[in-house]
């Protein structure tokens, strides 16, 4: 099973960008989806944005629109770019890979929004 590592979180005020990365131990290009979700504290894990093998892309409503996912399989890594963040954007992001029910997970790095 492949190792996710999560990288680019921090400190951003309200407005502001970040770009998140998952860099996979292994290839991710026979990999189904790829996702990244996020976990506020006192709050369950939700989905954040999905990308299929196909391209196909998911997001949840709060982040159309201002989140954009993308993979580049020569790098074995997934994007999540976070433009106009705002405080409700705070929480722990986690690296999610799926291959039809071969869950992995990343450690998770914290996002925070705040002025």
């Amino acid at each position: 099973q492949e190792q996710l590592v999560e990288s680019g979180g921090g400190l951003v005020q309200p407005g502001g960008s970040l770009r998140l990365s998952c860099a996979a131990s292994r290839s991710i290009s026979s990999i189904n989806a790829m996702g990244w979700y996020r976990q506020a504290p006192g709050k369950q894990r939700e989905l954040v944005a999905l990308i299929i093998r196909s391209g196909f892309t998911r997001y949840a409503d709060s982040v159309k629109g201002r989140f954009t996912i993308s993979r580049d399989n020569a790098k074995n890594t997934v994007y999540l770019q976070m433009n106009n963040l705002k405080s409700e954007d705070t929480a722990v992001y986690y690296c999610n890979a799926d291959n039809f029910g071969n869950v992995n997970w990343g450690q998770g790095t914290q996002v925070t929004v705040s002025s």
